[in-house]
């Protein structure tokens, strides 16, 4: 059950660390979070912008059956399907079946951890595309993605994105989103209430939602129960765990949100020593000369941390590779990609090594600052005492933000 902070058998939480078993929950710490979108068709997601421009020219190119098969119906939507439009997008609500106009402006969809990929963000095309996550996502907006849990699995329990996230989890198990705020402009952090008081009592200063978020970044580890964060007892140990988390949450949002992009040092830095083929079909990695091989194509050095780090027991650069280079049925929108790669797929392949190297060196230091704090927490009876749990059934919905129009199916404008 979600919200349950203890009680629970030591054997549902089997591969953690006992001090763990006592930490607070996630869901109890930052408790509004959306389930994963469900897109329902592959298409419309694609690494470059091109191909979505292609793939939408297509589809309205085509007429009646010879459409509906193109787009691939699903019992939440077929071409005949009337919905509104998604929040904040300047999108068509008539039926698609009649569609004949310009493709919808695609949007930077985070497609899984670590993959920034590009989305056609019209509703009449997701099967379940979550409204109000559209409503809060704007350019002060950080989301957690919590990770499905996969038994003795490596890798970060919860990772952060600028960009809108499907919640896909590489191993198939659904996770959480977690929006850090839950009105649009930066308003109303996701904690849960009192808890930024109660922190900011025991550690002597004010404590901000990003400052909880870097915390969660920092030392989070999954559990069967859900992620769990242990918060410390020692205000030292809180000031570092928040610097620490600063720093990888910089590295995974890329730049975004006025930081500075990810890079090594000078002379670690990877660069492409032979040309990428125009169809690579096999990745491989040489960790002796610390070479990533697609094809006859190179790149290096790449550090063997970046090759083998993992999330839900899949490893990153493995997983980006095959969304470029996986095989379509012939004759379906999927189909229909880029005749050679794309220089920017090389570019953001170097830096998608050089955001997995930087997470990796700070491994054990996460490792070792958890159990610190596993070790002398603040458990839920602390919070229980200081009245932040039970968390309010209010703040596990979504805020009203709705105070404009918003259109409905076949353009007639609702207010909700």
């Amino acid at each position: 059950m979600r919200g349950v902070t203890e009680d629970l058998p030591p054997a549902r939480e089997a591969g953690i660390d006992v001090p763990l078993l006592d930490a607070p929950l996630l869901d109890d710490l930052m408790p509004w979070s959306v389930a994963p979108l469900r897109l329902g068709r592959g298409w419309i997601v694609a690494p470059d912008v091109r191909t979505l421009r292609e793939r939408w020219a297509r589809l309205v190119a085509a007429d009646g059956a010879e459409r509906e098969v193109l787009f691939r119906a699903s019992r939440a939507r077929t071409t005949g399907s009337s919905v509104a439009a998604l929040p904040g997008q300047r999108t068509g609500t008539g039926r698609l079946a009649r569609e004949a106009g310009a493709c919808p402006e695609p949007v930077r969809l985070a497609h899984g951890p670590f993959d920034e990929q590009w989305l056609l963000p019209d509703h009449r095309l997701i099967d379940v595309a979550r409204p109000e996550l559209w409503r809060v996502a704007d350019e002060r907006q950080l989301f957690a993605v919590e990770q499905g849990y996969v038994p003795g699995a490596a890798g970060p329990a919860v990772l952060v994105t600028a960009a809108l996230p499907d919640g896909r989890s590489p191993a198939g198990r659904p996770g959480r989103i977690r929006p850090l705020f839950r009105r649009p402009e930066g308003r109303e952090p996701n904690l849960a209430p009192g808890l930024a008081e109660f922190l900011g009592g025991r550690y002597g200063h004010e404590v901000a939602a990003a400052d909880l978020l870097a915390w969660t970044v920092a030392v989070a580890a999954p559990s069967a129960a859900g992620c769990r964060v242990p918060l410390p007892a020692d205000p030292e140990v809180w000031a570092a765990g928040v610097a620490l988390g600063r720093g990888l949450v910089e590295t995974q949002v890329r730049g975004a949100r006025g930081g500075a992009r990810p890079r090594l040092p000078g002379g670690r830095r990877p660069y492409v020593r032979a040309a990428i083929p125009a169809r690579p079909a096999v990745l491989s990695y040489d960790p002796e000369g610390e070479v990533l091989s697609l094809d006859e194509g190179r790149i290096s050095p790449v550090p063997a941390a970046a090759w083998e780090f993992e999330v839900g027991g899949v490893r990153m650069l493995e997983q980006w590779f095959a969304h470029r280079t996986a095989a379509a049925d012939p004759g379906t929108l999927e189909a229909i990609g880029p005749a050679a790669w794309p220089q920017e797929w090389t570019s953001e392949l170097l830096e998608l090594i050089t955001v997995l190297a930087l997470l990796a060196e700070r491994e054990t230091e996460r490792t070792a600052l958890r159990a610190r704090a596993a070790a002398n927490g603040l458990g839920p009876g602390a919070l229980r005492v200081a009245g932040v749990l039970p968390v309010p059934a209010a703040a596990r919905r979504p805020a009203s933000v709705l105070d404009h129009q918003e259109e409905g199916p076949e353009g007639q404008f609702v207010l909700l």
